[in-house]
């Protein structure tokens, strides 16, 4: 429309009241223009800060998961990997928020479509909520008819809450008699005490299992107006392992009946007595899972607590085993070979991660070709592997003569070749002298189909020992380091065997306090509960 055809009012109170209008309208035009230019510079923002905190996360899952499946990844040690998921779940938190307030106010058909998501376990109890439409005036009189519904779920949580367990036992007496009948107080772990065994259970696991050291459960059961002094739970915790401690015995010696046993160990500071400083004690695992060349028996591992690393300590707890034993680099182990071809002690296996983390330092650092290479080849060992897991061990050692043999011929004429042209004091020169010098137990994997390519098994027993370490800073006594291994090895044995560890340990404490035969110990084991 042209300004001559805009018909204009001739009463002049009209023509100011149209003018202002206008330029109201002017005005809202321009703040409105300002505030799409600020919000489309707060999206860009926004936009670019997301772009970077996912080029993160993006190259520490590269990292993360490469690693695991033995693909070109970070070695970056497992202490190390444990705070780098701490700092990256607060990325994933702040690249959350920032998509928060970029989506606030942004009209609905703008939203990102729902991505399919993974349905929750069908053992949830499910509680319905029918939220039927409001009755209006203009509905009365009118038939409703169902033509459909939309379902949507939502996971909620009730909060653990404590209560206390009320028993009374009446007294009687019969009328021209003499003598009292009462029931038998029920038998407890903790005789006279405060704690049910749900509570023993709840309180090991969180400690145990799940890393929250007993000052920090002290705070938490506060908030609900419980106190629990830490000491009182540590001599709980005390009791407890000491009634389990046969039954972690037994899970060791069901390990040595194995064919095969993965060995590993780690360092578990512990108070020295009288001095209030920290003292060095170990932490072993031993664990056995078959699965991998077709056995049928449950995975398993236990830990043993000792105050010294010396190859007394693993002679004292695999006396009597004559199977294999697979392990890392350390010399301790060497001690319980046979020797001279006799069957006296385990027949030792060797590690390939622990030879290949030597490579990739160098490799990654671009400081060898020769490591870029081993790297490279080992990938294809470890991608065999995964072709022949749980296959018999008569079919693997075939698949690996065809396909792993020449790669380890190959790899071993390689370093054989490099070593002399190299300096002795390189670090290459010490990555090819590990793997040289264990070429026997490195080897033995490729005519026995038990033999792992790895020790993975048990260092993935023993990392969440690590994490409770971590958080628990070190263990109070040589006592205390005993019951953390007791209660541990039952507690990863149950996480193995995909069992509920706090409704096993409290079914476990009931049965002992009632006297549960010693001849049938073998039904309390995490791997035959029924709830």
């Amino acid at each position: 429309m042209s300004a001559d055809d805009l018909s204009l009012p001739d009463d002049m109170d009209q023509l100011k009241s149209m003018v202002r209008a206008m330029a109201a309208q002017a005005s809202r035009a321009d703040a409105l223009e300002r505030e799409i230019e600020t919000l489309k510079a707060r999206n860009a923002d926004a936009d670019e800060r997301i772009k970077r905190l996912m080029q993160i996360l993006k190259a520490y899952d590269r990292a993360r998961f490469g690693r695991r499946s033995e693909k070109l990844g970070s070695a970056a040690a497992d202490d190390e990997g444990a705070q780098q998921a701490f700092l990256f779940e607060e990325i994933e938190t702040g690249i959350s928020t920032l998509r928060a307030e970029v989506g606030t106010g942004q009209a609905a058909q703008h939203k990102r479509a729902s991505r399919p998501r993974k349905g929750f376990p069908p053992h949830l109890e499910r509680v319905e909520v029918v939220i039927e439409p409001e009755d209006l005036p203009e509905h009365a009189g009118k038939q409703k008819v169902l033509i459909g519904e939309d379902v949507s779920e939502r996971l909620d949580v009730i909060p653990a809450k404590f209560r206390v367990i009320v028993t009374r036992r009446p007294k009687y007496t019969f009328k021209g008699w003499d003598g009292v009948i009462q029931a038998l107080a029920p038998a407890h772990i903790i005789e006279s005490g405060l704690p049910t065994e749900a509570l023993l259970a709840q309180i090991a696991v969180s400690k145990y299992a799940d890393g929250l050291p007993l000052y920090r459960q002290e705070g938490i059961y506060a908030r609900d107006g419980v106190e629990l002094d830490r000491r009182l739970m540590a001599q709980w915790m005390g009791r407890t392992g000491f009634e389990l401690d046969i039954l972690a015995d037994h899970v060791l010696s069901e390990i040595l009946k194995g064919d095969r046993v993965f060995a590993d160990e780690t360092s578990l500071p512990t108070l020295a007595p009288g001095t209030g400083s920290t003292k060095k004690a170990w932490l072993w695992a031993y664990a056995r899972d078959d699965s991998t060349f077709g056995g049928s028996g449950p995975p398993m591992v236990a830990y043993r607590f000792e105050d010294s690393r010396s190859g007394d300590c693993v002679r004292r707890h695999l006396a009597g085993y004559r199977g294999i034993l697979q392990v890392d680099g350390y010399a301790a182990y060497n001690k319980l070979t046979r020797k001279g071809g006799g069957n006296d002690g385990p027949l030792l296996a060797g590690c390939w991660a622990h030879s290949r983390r030597r490579f990739y330092e160098l490799h990654i650092a671009g400081d060898s070709q020769v490591a870029t290479t081993t790297v490279e080849r080992m990938a294809d060992l470890w991608k065999l592997e995964a072709d022949v897991r749980g296959q018999s061990p008569e079919a693997r050692a075939v698949a690996r003569q065809a396909v792993s043999a020449p790669i380890v011929a190959e790899m071993f004429a390689l370093w054989e070749q490099t070593l002399p042209r190299i300096s002795d004091k390189s670090k290459l020169a010490e990555a090819l002298r590990y793997a040289m010098t264990r070429r026997d137990i490195f080897e033995r994997f490729l005519s026995d189909g038990r033999i792992e390519l790895d020790s993975n098994i048990v260092e993935r027993a023993i990392r969440p020992q690590t994490i409770t370490r971590k958080n628990s800073l070190f263990a109070g006594s040589d006592g205390g380091g005993c019951t953390w291994a007791t209660i541990a090895t039952l507690l990863q044995t149950c996480k193995m065997n995909s069992v509920d560890p706090v409704a096993w340990l409290t079914q476990t404490l009931e049965r002992i306090a009632n006297q549960w035969p010693r001849a049938e110990i073998h039904s309390l084991m995490p791997w035959n509960y029924k709830a």
